[in-house]
Parts: structure tokens; sequence; C-alpha cells
């Protein structure tokens, strides 16, 4: 049987978008300020483990070396996220090669990847998404070279590719289960009856033993997690599943990964299972609850099948195209990336929370210390202060030590584990509270509202209430277990 062979690699103009996005990328780096998830994994670097309750060790890992290298700065924690979405854009470049695409359709496919709000929101930040989107694109690159080529050592690949990814985040579980599905619906199913299967298997489950391992001596905390998830915010993500999978990487981008889908679908027979991995992992993400850009990833696999038939559309209508790109590229950039005044964040954190999550963090802690000035100072050696969540704590962490305050502790996610009050503060407790709940108060004594963070932006910090407490109402060791927070 004839196997498809691929055109050459546009290799200059496809490492020159990537490198222009790199650029934006780093010039706005430093604007706003820490990400909450920033926060946490800062340090969380500084707890370096096989595991943490939330996720896997890699991202925190990540963290701590880019800021050894690069500097302990905004900009320098974000250079090898940076440096992520850039290969990103260029594995995108490369599925299109694979799916047939020349020169140009290489480009538009990495332009279209540059201009994605996805790219650029999980870019221009730290998280575990940012690294999770290269590993599931170099999957898919894989995935997509073993069904043209019918080579089974693609496997191994594969394999290694997911035993890495494994080590930043489980969800990369789902790309892989949709597309063996989508094999034993669609086949090519002769790709499965090769021992090279059990061997990438073997080399994933190799590299992600470690984490596995730390999972079972800690009883599985992860899955407390996700169930929190899917418990307290499983209906929303249901509801707006849809609307979110077209807004997420660009309205503008809708006509292109339908073409992909088309394509895949009617002239691509060997690479079926691919174009049918969406729907299916689609319906995977709906029926757990999960968040809507569990499925994004294999969206730029079909923008990546797309883009020769979006080139032949536009031929005629060059100009369509060139507005739809530019449109897409202005809203995506004012949507996920800080290029707005933080004081007009308010514009954009209706579709994109996540922009009012870097704003405010310093703010915020000068309204905890001013609430700290309320504790009598000959108290404050015995004193503590209790955030409600990670992101409070890790700014605490940070900006804290120049206002005078001391270490926070957080029933938080891993910050319960790292530390928890000695027995002997006995004295005042400072509650940092979302909102305030006689269900957390009911643990300490005598609690007054001192208080409240007053954000410029409509975060989640915004109306925060603090709370002074005349200590806790029982020692720590009892209290600690009883206020533990999964999610």
């Amino acid at each position: 049987m004839t196997r498809p062979s691929v055109p050459a690699f546009a290799a200059r103009p496809v490492a020159a978008v990537a490198v222009l996005v790199g650029v934006v990328l780093t010039a706005l780096s430093g604007r706003y300020g820490y990400h909450r998830d920033e926060l946490y994994f800062l340090v969380a670097g500084r707890h370096l483990s096989w595991g943490y309750v939330d996720q896997p060790p890699l991202t925190p890992f990540i963290t701590r070396v880019s800021t050894a290298v690069f500097g302990d700065t905004v900009m320098g924690l974000r250079v090898l996220s940076t440096l992520s979405s850039v290969a990103t854009i260029i594995v995108v470049a490369l599925l299109a090669r694979e799916f047939g695409s020349a020169r140009r359709g290489q480009v538009l496919a990495a332009v279209c990847a540059a201009v994605s709000g996805f790219v650029l929101g999980v870019g221009h930040m730290v998280s575990t998404a940012t690294y999770d989107l290269l590993a599931w694109m170099l999957i898919a690159l894989f995935a997509v070279r073993l069904l043209r080529t019918r080579d089974g050592r693609w496997w191994l690949a594969l394999g290694l590719t997911a035993g890495i990814a494994l080590e930043n985040k489980y969800l990369v579980v789902l790309p892989i289960g949709a597309l063996l599905v989508s094999l034993l619906i669609v086949g090519p199913r002769s790709v499965l009856r090769s021992w090279w299967v059990l061997a990438g298997l073997a080399v994933a489950g190799l590299i992600a033993l470690p984490n596995v391992v730390w999972q079972f001596q800690h009883d599985w905390p992860q899955l407390k997690v996700a169930g929190g998830i899917s418990t307290d915010d499983g209906s929303e993500n249901r509801i707006m599943f849809v609307p979110l999978q077209l807004l997420q990487l660009s309205p503008f981008l809708v006509p292109v990964w339908v073409a992909g889908f088309l394509r895949i679908w009617r002239s691509l027979p060997w690479a079926r299972a691919v174009g049918l991995a969406y729907p299916v992992l689609c319906v995977v993400v709906l029926a757990v609850g999960g968040k809507s850009y569990y499925a994004l990833p294999l969206l730029l696999v079909l923008v990546a099948a797309g883009c020769e038939p979006t080139l032949r559309w536009v031929e005629r209508r060059r100009w369509a195209g060139v507005v739809a790109l530019v449109l897409a590229a202005v809203s995506s950039a004012v949507f996920t990336l800080p290029v707005l005044p933080a004081s007009a964040a308010d514009l954009v954190i209706p579709v994109n929370k996540e922009q009012g999550e870097q704003i405010g963090w310093p703010a915020f802690t000068d309204a905890v210390a001013a609430a700290w000035k309320h504790v009598p100072a000959d108290q404050r050696s015995t004193a503590t202060i209790v955030t409600g969540n990670y992101g409070e704590a890790g700014a605490l962490v940070r900006y804290g030590p120049s206002r005078g305050l001391p270490t926070p502790y957080s029933p938080h996610m891993s910050f319960w584990e790292w530390s928890r009050p000695p027995e002997t503060s006995t004295g005042p407790v400072l509650l940092v509270e979302l909102e305030r709940t006689p269900i957390f108060e009911k643990y300490f004594r005598d609690c007054h509202q001192v208080g409240v963070v007053h954000s410029i932006v409509a975060n989640d910090e915004d109306g925060t209430a603090l709370v002074l407490c005349a200590g806790p109402a029982s020692p720590w060791s009892e209290v600690w277990p009883k206020i533990r927070q999964y999610y």
C-alpha cells in the first residue's frame, strides 16, 4: 500500500511566525503581575516532590528552573512558558504538513495558531495547560505520522510524550483514549496489532510511575480535587461547553476547523480516527462535567487540517481572509493578553476571568497588612494568618515579608500539607475569607471583621473579608484536619 508523502517543511516562514509571537509574549509578560496559580507554583517549586494534592510535579519544577535561570521576576518566570507556545505553533505547522499542506498551508496553520486566543492565553502565563497544550500537539503529530506511515515505532514517541505529559497533568489520557476509541470505530485497527503499542504503554507507565506512587501513598488526593471540580462546576461547564468551544480558540477560526474536519472525513480516510477523536473527546468532557478547554487542543489539529481548503476558498476572497485573521489577532490579544490598562480589565474579565487574577496582589497584601495592625503588638508572636485559598497564601508569601507579615498558612490544596500553625500559636488568628462563613469560623473564637479587600477589578479577591478571631477554638492539631479544602 502506498503511503501519502509530505511536502517540504516551510521552516523559515513558520519559525518567523513563531518567533514573532514569542517577541510579543515577552514584551507583555511583565504587565499586570503574577496570576494566582503562578504564585502557587512559586511556592510549590520550593517544595519539590513527585506529586502535589492537585497536580503532578512538572509545572512546579519548570517554574523553579525558569526563575533560577532567568530571574525571580514575572518575566523570568514566564520565559519557558513563552518558549512552549513558540514550539506549539511550530508543531501545528508540522501537523498541516502531515496532512499534505505545502508551504502556504503550513504558514497559514502557524498564523492561525498564533492568533488563537487559547495559544496566546496559555503562552502568556505559567499554567499546567501551557505545557499540556504542547504535549497534546506532539501526541497528535506522532499519531498522525503513525497513521500516515503505519510505522509502529511512532508508538514509542507517543508513549514518551504521554509519560512526560502525565507528570504535568492527567488530562493527557483523554486525547489518547479518544484516539484509541476512534481507531476501534473507523480504523485502521492494524496499527493496534503491534507489540510497539505495548512498548509505548510501558514507556509512558515507567515515566509516570513516580507520581502514581505518590498519589497512592497520599490516598489519591487528585481524585478528590477532580471530584470537587465536577460537583461544584459541572453544570456550568456543560452549559458553557459549546459556546466556549467557539469562542476560546477564536470565532474567526471556526470555518477553518470545520473545513479541517470535513477534509479529513472526505479526503483523508487514513486520518479519520484523528478527526473523530475530537467529537469523542467532547462527549467524554461533557459527561464528566470537565472544563471546556479540555477539548480545545484537538481543535488545533482540525485547524491544521483545514488550512489547505481554506487557502482555496480565500484565493478569490483574499481580503476576507486577511480581515478574518486580523480580527482574530486583535480580539484574541485583547481578551487574553494584558494589552488594556489594568483599570480597564473589567471589560474582558466576563469572557476571560484569568485577566483579573493577575491584577492587584500587592494591593491585596497591603489590605491584609492593614488588618494585621489590629492584632495587639504584644500578641503578634503567637498570632497567625490563615488564608482561604492558595492564591492568597502565595501572594502573602511573595509580598508579605516586605510589609512585616508573618508566614501565612492555608488549608487549601498542597499548602495544607506543607505546614500548619504550631501548637504554640494560641493567639489571635487573622482569617482571609472570600466570603464570611460560620462553617469556617466556628473553629475559632470571637471573630469579627476588621477589613475588606477592594480590588480595582472584579476578580475573585474583590470584597474578600478580613476577619480577626481571638484564637483557635481547639489545638491546631485538631483544627487543621477539619478545615482542609481540596477544591
